[in-house]
């Protein structure tokens, strides 16, 4: 059974179809590399699935559990939504962290906020306590315990992507998805940012990265998809997609990549 699964994924926006009917499986531990041309659908189907955008057909299962079926009819409601969402961790290419928050607070917050809405009576001073912890360790872990209480406006930009990450981590996703996480850094914080995300992958965090680093792609994901008109047009593994495309649109992706070099 795969870890998770999706299946005929539908998207429209007015009349313009985004998505055209996605499926896919991931098992635990596989790094998905989503790539593809701007404006395929890629960041959308990143947002149907972490519930940020309700698909107009299709199915989501995680672990067996069905967590999204358009042909349910179910109509979900925003605590029921804010559940869903736990199986997945998103991080945005923009960062969006809080600017008035140390990183310990912004990658503490979600998890004391999500702690307080499990337990309402529960002890304040004991989850302040373990969440914090938690954030402390999570910020070494992306190489940042030295900047625990700084603001983001104090961080580079590779920094406050990194404080994202740990921020995702924090409510212990099953999946951990990235939109582009390096498209608005420059080569040397790109870096830092994709040395991380490569720990993850040594760690076996099952990700969905979108992304447009095709060396990375080739290094650390077990699994390649590329994104044609709002569906997949090809995937399988880095070697079969970067080394055998049989896509003429991926062939021809590739090679506009490879001129570009």
């Amino acid at each position: 059974m795969a870890f998770l699964e999706t299946e005929n994924l539908k998207k429209r926006f007015g009349g313009a179809e985004v998505l055209s009917g996605v499926s896919f499986s991931l098992e635990r531990g596989d790094v998905l590399a989503v790539i593809g041309s701007s404006g395929n659908g890629k960041t959308t189907l990143l947002r149907c699935i972490n519930f940020l955008e309700t698909p107009d057909g299709g199915k989501i299962s995680v672990n067996g559990e069905t967590v999204f079926d358009a042909e349910s009819g179910e109509k979900l409601e925003e605590k029921e939504i804010r559940k869903k969402r736990l199986h997945f961790g998103l991080v945005f290419q923009g960062f969006n962290l809080f600017p008035q928050y140390t990183a310990l607070r912004n990658v503490a917050l979600a998890r004391k906020l999500l702690e307080r809405e499990r337990d309402p009576k529960g002890d304040k001073k004991r989850i302040k306590s373990e969440t914090e912890k938690a954030a402390r360790e999570l910020l070494c872990r992306v190489g940042l315990g030295d900047k625990l209480e700084s603001y983001p406006h104090e961080l580079s930009g590779g920094q406050q992507q990194r404080v994202a990450i740990a921020r995702a981590l924090a409510l212990k996703p099953d999946i951990l998805c990235f939109d582009e996480p390096t498209s608005a850094l420059d080569p040397e914080l790109t870096a830092e940012v994709l040395r991380v995300i490569k720990s993850l992958a040594k760690s076996k965090m099952t990700m969905i990265v979108v992304t447009h680093e095709m060396d990375f792609a080739k290094e650390v994901a077990t699994k390649v998809a590329f994104m044609d008109k709002g569906r997949i047009a090809e995937a399988g593994t880095p070697e079969e997609i970067f080394e055998n495309p049989k896509n003429p649109r991926l062939r021809e992706f590739i090679g506009g990549i490879a001129a570009y070099d």
